[in-house]
């Protein structure tokens, strides 16, 4: 039985497609320019252009001897000059060759590189070739990294520590970015009670807020905490009134139609607000709608369900809303190292982990058990109106891949 046979549930693929294309309707356009330092994790607004060849010249992969091949005829020749990194080398006498270190541009001339291991100086100051020689080995060319004027980073890439590396190596100080999403984060209910404080009864701790928050920070937003909003609609209201300008409201707990939701009644006062049901476990109930014009998602309220749709839709919403071209986490087959018989109407997201090269769930799946991702590794897919066997191939898609 699959999600199509219940046409009240959205699929996974459906709703990704929904959000992602809400939220190439009301990009961030506003950028900024940043040192390299303040850009990892922002997302490139416009294209890095090469503004110089890399490597610039060309120079040696190995500390050897540089030499032009058709001056080598298989006898040993003279040393006339030291090439350093850093350093600009005269052109190369003919009949000689040069010692040169890693990194240092090669002489005028000169068109191949012999390791110093497969050389040996005589007493007379030359050297002998042990090994034959190839035009070009050992030397990197000019631009064979990039040309001048190459598109090398394109606009949407989101900058991680290679990619500021890339733009370092092209000399450049500065990048044009897009502004940070201002998210607001909103819990509610008068069962939640922050760390620290103690508990009377009925309440519980709000993990959701703290997981939310860490989890924005990473991505590089800037976040409006309001913190727990009590079971009342005034200062519901009042705390909507209160967050200023914000790209995003996103609250766990869910914004239903029940007689106590008052953030769902004050939401609706001024806006428009959708409730889909996700043919996904955990993580059946979404909000999805706008207060004033500004953009609300209502993830469910049990931990693991605010882990798995916040990063598989939420996050890859808010990513695409500054122009990220890859927002969906990568994901790659391996084998169950378990049996599942029982095929379900939803797809299943398992909080799981590698061991031995096969895919091993935790085994308390229960959405309300936080712990489960602590000691999982990623999420193991099991599609809807599926069984496996041990051995079976599915998708596993590590934490790594939507926590950053």
């Amino acid at each position: 039985m699959s999600a199509c046979d219940h046409p009240g549930l959205l699929p996974m693929e459906a709703a990704l497609e929904r959000l992602l294309a809400l939220a190439g309707a009301s990009l961030i356009e506003e950028t900024e320019q940043v040192v390299l330092a303040e850009a990892d994790g922002r997302v490139l607004a416009e294209p890095l252009i090469a503004a110089l060849d890399l490597p610039p010249w060309a120079n040696s992969a190995m500390d050897g001897y540089a030499l032009r091949l058709a001056d080598w005829t298989g006898q040993a020749l003279p040393v006339s000059q030291r090439i350093q990194a850093g350093t600009a080398p005269t052109p190369l006498e003919p009949g000689t060759c040069a010692r040169i270190f890693t990194g240092a541009p090669l002489p005028e001339g000169a068109d191949t590189v012999e390791m110093q291991e497969n050389a040996e100086l005589d007493e007379s100051g030359c050297v002998n070739f042990r090994e034959a020689l190839k035009a070009g080995q050992n030397v990197r060319a000019q631009g064979q990294e990039t040309r001048i004027g190459e598109c090398v980073l394109p606009a949407g890439t989101r900058l991680g520590p290679i990619e500021l590396g890339l733009a370092a190596s092209l000399g450049a100080a500065r990048l044009s970015v897009r502004r940070r999403l201002r998210v607001a984060v909103l819990s509610t209910g008068d069962e939640l009670v922050e760390p620290g404080q103690a508990l009377g009864p009925g309440q519980i701790y709000n993990s959701n807020r703290r997981l939310l928050i860490a989890w924005l920070q990473r991505l590089g937003c800037s976040v409006v905490d309001a913190g727990i909003l009590p079971d009342d609609l005034q200062r519901t209201r009042e705390a909507l009134g209160a967050l200023g300008e914000v790209d995003l409201i996103l609250s766990t707990g869910g914004v239903s139609v029940g007689e106590a939701d008052f953030l769902g009644m004050a939401l609706r006062e001024a806006g428009e607000l959708t409730l889909w049901k996700l043919a996904i476990k955990p993580g059946k109930p979404l909000t999805f709608g706008h207060y004033q014009g500004v953009p609300v998602i209502g993830l469910p309220g049990n931990p693991a369900s605010t882990l798995v749709t916040f990063g598989l839709l939420a996050r890859p919403y808010m990513l695409r809303r500054l122009g990220g071209l890859r927002v969906e986490p990568l994901g790659f087959a391996v084998p169950a190292g378990f049996t599942w018989s029982k095929p379900g109407m939803r797809r299943e997201y398992l909080r799981a982990r590698l061991e031995h090269g096969r895919v091993v769930p935790y085994a308390n799946q229960s959405s309300g058990v936080l712990r489960s991702a602590a000691w999982a590794e990623g999420l193991a897919e099991v599609m809807e109106g599926s069984t496996l066997v041990e051995g079976d191939m599915l998708r596993f898609i590590p934490l790594s891949e939507i926590l950053g």
